[in-house]
Order: structure tokens, then C-alpha cells, then sequence
């Protein structure tokens, strides 16, 4: 049974939903970016009805700002107190759960690294967490390298390179990035968060994903489960499936 649950947040009103089941294992979704609740293509709100029917409560919410809760959203490094209330209410409506699974994509898993043991949250799934500070509008440089790497050895790239319809100027300075070495501050603070959880967090990367190739380059030292796809939500019908049974692997190993 699906149901809406309102809970106070920092005194603001936040809003989730609660996908119920009877397991003592638990998923609690929390969404990335300024997305609400039901996900990119409904894909958590699926998600969350997958792993009810599979036995595990699931829950997710808007947090302040966003979607059907009130207050101001000023991104995922001022969520704290939001993952906290939702962890709170999400034991307060399943009181038989033991152990809580959370999961997010992009900065909602930045935010479950840094914030996660606070709320009380046991396990962790992070699917392309967020590491990236760049200003420019070019992609991160870890996808620059990892796209000429492709483009090298493609005969079509190489026929427009031939043809003149590479627009040089912006492959240049996508070389220039590609080739500078910059400390990365909030790369080094969400990879030693991460590192922290140790055996407790599970990280998932689509492979083609810019957001994802930036974690990677810098959390080789770094276990991580991948999924062949570009779609930075996983939005295709084989990314779901790949993605629902690495939820339901995580949520049976949890309960272990």
C-alpha cells in the first residue's frame, strides 16, 4: 500500500511518500538534484514499487524547497536535516524495521556520505556520486579524456575531424583541461566520506556518465559496481532492471 506521509523538518513541512511492505529491511531514496520524489521518468517511484512487492518498505520525500515540502532548497549540502527528519519518520511509520538501506543518485549520494551515520542510516547506495566543482561549461576532465579516448580509435570521428566539422576551438580547450592536474577539494572530501562507510556503502556507476567518470578518476583505490549505459538516471529499460536487482541484492544483504 502506498500512502503520503507529511513530518516537520527544521520547522518546515516535508512531504514522502511510504510504499509499505513487512520486511525489517528498509530502502530510503532520496533524490538528486531539485528532482522530486517520483524521480527522473518516474524511475524511484518504480523503484520504491519494486521493492515493496519484493518485501522491503520503501520510502522517499522531497526535501525543503522541492516538490510538495515548504522552505527554501539550497542544495544537497544543506540537506542534513532533511535526510535526518526523513530517517526519523520513515522508523516512526515502519516500527518493525532493524536496519535502513539508503540510496541516491548523483549529490544525493554526496549527501548519504556525508550525512548518513547522522540520521542513523545503516547501509548506503550510491550511484554516480557527485565530485565535481569546475565553472567552466565543459564536461568534467576525467569524460573529456574518456572521450577522446573513444573518438581516437572511431573511423567516424576521424571523418568529420577530415570533413571540418570539429569545432576546434572548443577542442582545445577541452584538451587543455583534460591535460591540467587541479586539486579537487570536493572530490577528496565526498571520496574519504565514502571511504569512511567502508564495507557499509556500495557504489554504482553507469560507465558512460560524465558525473560518474569524475568519481572515478578520482576513487580508483575505490571498489565500485558498474552498469553499461550513458544515462546518468538509468533511465533505459536494461539499466532499470540491472539497477533494481542491485537494490534488491543490497537490501538482502543488509538484512544479513
Amino acid at each position: 500500500m502506498r500512502s503520503l506521509i507529511a513530518f516537520p523538518c527544521a520547522g518546515e513541512t516535508l512531504v514522502g511518500t511510504l510504499d509499505a511492505a513487512p520486511g525489517r529491511t528498509g530502502l530510503l531514496i532520496v533524490s538528486g538534484g531539485n528532482e522530486i520524489r517520483c524521480g527522473a521518468h518516474r524511475g524511484m517511484a518504480l523503484l520504491a514499487a519494486h521493492v515493496a512487492a519484493a518485501g522491503y518498505p520503501a520510502f522517499r520525500y522531497d526535501r525543503r524547497g522541492i516538490g510538495d515540502s515548504t522552505g527554501e532548497n539550497n542544495g544537497y549540502v544543506s540537506a542534513r536535516d532533511d535526510l535526518v527528519a526523513a530517517a526519523t519518520a520513515f522508523r516512526a511509520q515502519a516500527p518493525q524495521l532493524m536496519t535502513i538501506l539508503a540510496y541516491g543518485n548523483c549529490d544525493a549520494a554526496s549527501t548519504l556520505a556525508l550525512y548518513g551515520r547522522t540520521a542513523g542510516i545503516d547501509r548506503l547506495l550510491l550511484a554516480n556520486p557527485w565530485t565535481i566543482e569546475d565553472t567552466d561549461d565543459l564536461p568534467p576532465a576525467a569524460a573529456i579524456r574518456a572521450t577522446y579516448r573513444q573518438r581516437l580509435t572511431s573511423p567516424a570521428a576521424w571523418a568529420r575531424l577530415l570533413a571540418g566539422k570539429i569545432d576546434f576551438t572548443k577542442a582545445i580547450d577541452g584538451l587543455r583541461k583534460a591535460s591540467r592536474t587541479m586539486p579537487q577539494p570536493l572530490a577528496t572530501q565526498m571520496v574519504t566520506a565514502i571511504e569512511g562507510w567502508g564495507d557499509a556503502a556500495t557504489v554504482i556507476l553507469a560507465t558512460g556518465d560524465a558525473t560518474a567518470q569524475a568519481y572515478r578518476a578520482a576513487a580508483r583505490h575505490l571498489p565500485a559496481q558498474s552498469i553499461e549505459t550513458a544515462s546518468h538516471s538509468f533511465a533505459r529499460e536494461e539499466d532499470q532492471r540491472q539497477l533494481r536487482a542491485a537494490v534488491l541484492a543490497a537490501l538482502a544483504g543488509a538484512g544479513i
